[in-house]
């Protein structure tokens, strides 16, 4: 996978399970426009079995609903690439798995799927940990796979800054 050879992507997910183990905090994820590439990121990196439970590649939206608990009325309502589906995502993902700390992604790589209000590129990211839970919209430019690997890069950022910050977790 190419998001694997990438060495800042390599670099951060070396770091998040290292700073994981370190304050023994276990971690899961719920993904859609990256189909699994943060979880193989932070797979690939040796001994993330003991910090990382798992994931769900929610992709459709019967799996938001179905699997990660997503209101039907938010994904209708609101969409499913919306800051509410993210949060959702993240909590039902942390419930789902017993994590200590979730995130989520949900947005639009493109090329096809954007709207004049959701342009190709914009990305949701939901954390839910123990003792909150927090949204981060972004918006990324180039390539399906451009958006894609900048998705990953921000969902690990995001952990590492969560995880280290104190109490937080």
């Amino acid at each position: 996978m190419r998001e694997m050879l990438n060495p800042k992507i390599k670099d951060l997910a070396e770091k998040l399970v290292k700073l994981l183990t370190a304050k023994s905090v276990k971690c899961a994820t719920a993904e859609s426009c990256t189909g699994g590439a943060i979880g193989a990121a932070i797979t690939h990196v040796s001994g993330a079995s003991a910090v990382y439970l798992g994931g769900v590649i929610s992709y459709d939206n019967s799996v938001k609903i179905n699997t990660l608990k997503v209101s039907e009325n938010v994904i209708l309502t609101n969409g499913a690439v919306s800051k509410e589906c993210a949060l959702q995502m993240a909590e039902g993902v942390k419930k789902l798995l017993n994590a200590d700390i979730a995130i989520s992604v949900t947005g639009i790589a493109g090329p096809a799927g954007g709207t004049p209000e959701k342009p190709v590129g914009t990305v949701f990211f939901g954390v839910a940990t123990n003792l909150r839970a927090m949204v981060f919209p972004a918006f990324f430019s180039g390539t399906r796979d451009d958006v894609r690997l900048q998705s990953v890069e921000f969902a690990l950022n995001a952990l590492l800054h969560e995880v280290a910050e104190e109490g937080a977790v």
